[in-house]
């Protein structure tokens, strides 16, 4: 992640927290001092977690190694915590502090206090999970997601929350359209960010899940899997013209059949879901008349 990325991160996050990253100087075995926020010693069984947590998974070794750093720096950086009652708290940021903090034996920990509601809470939880955590593309998507549905964000806003484009946004939105059985490899690590986007340009899941097992199987690249995909949908769409260009011609026919029959020059209109309707013009009360003997219609 480039650094001007990282920068529009922090200030998503900073907005959230009154807080601006660029004013926070890291100090080795010290937590870390923001001007204006003091930072409070609360014991650790008093912190509950955090409900709206986006992170589905925690990977055990980077878990223990922060506990090994822990014990020999201490807490660098600080949780944020909201009060809920008299030595009752809630984890606002930090789990992966404060659970390799458990691990570390540790009875208290340094903590920021600050008021917050629960959309807060979630905008919050969620934001400093991508910026500071290796989310995986479905749990990124997944977050991005609850913002928008449990925090009522325009995506526009969302891009500006989280330092994206809105293009971006969209394409980890689109993830969640894809199979169950994708999600999970994507989750998993079996498919990268690139293969997905690949798969979600193919219009079908069977086609999608066709060429995931290929993926799979195969152990295609993401270029191979682009050409693979940019293959099907050509074959897919000239076989889709084929198929337009013999109805076109079946309508037409049917059409000429129809005027002959009726003595009127039939319209008929079709849409790609085999809906339409058929048009019969008449030019005089005698001529609609003469159309409803036809089609045995007596008023």
């Amino acid at each position: 992640m480039s650094a001007k990325r990282k920068n529009a991160l922090g200030r998503g996050l900073g907005a959230l927290l009154n807080d601006s990253p660029a004013n926070k100087p890291t100090m080795p075995k010290k937590a870390v001092v923001t001007p204006g926020l003091a930072i409070n010693e609360i014991a650790i069984e008093q912190i509950e977690v955090n409900p709206y947590q986006p992170r589905t998974h925690f990977d055990e070794t980077a878990l223990h190694e922060l506990k090994d750093s822990i014990k020999t720096q201490g807490i660098i950086q600080p949780i944020t915590v909201r009060k809920l009652a008299n030595n009752a708290y809630q984890l606002i940021s930090g789990e992966r502090r404060l659970q390799a903090s458990k691990l570390a034996g540790l009875a208290k920990i340094p903590a920021y206090i600050r008021q917050a509601d629960d959309q807060q809470m979630l905008e919050m939880a969620i934001i400093e999970n991508i910026q500071r955590e290796d989310l995986n593309a479905i749990e990124v998507a997944l977050s991005y997601q609850r913002l928008l549905s449990e925090c009522n964000l325009k995506q526009e806003e969302l891009g500006e929350r989280v330092g994206k484009k809105r293009s971006t946004v969209t394409n980890y939105l689109r993830l969640l359209k894809l199979p169950p059985d994708v999600q999970l490899a994507i989750k998993n690590g079996q498919l990268s960010m690139g293969h997905a986007r690949a798969l979600i340009s193919i219009d079908t899941i069977d086609a999608q899940l066709e060429v995931f097992k290929k993926i799979v199987q195969q152990g295609l690249s993401v270029r191979k899997t682009e050409e693979l995909v940019r293959l099907l949908t050509t074959n897919t769409t000239i076989e889709t013209k084929k198929a337009e260009t013999h109805e076109r011609a079946e309508i037409q026919k049917l059409q000429s059949e129809l005027s002959s029959h009726f003595g009127s020059k039939i319209k008929i209109k079709a849409d790609n879901k085999n809906r339409g309707e058929i048009k019969i013009p008449f030019v005089s009360t005698q001529d609609l008349n003469r159309i409803l003997d036809i089609l045995d219609i007596h008023l």
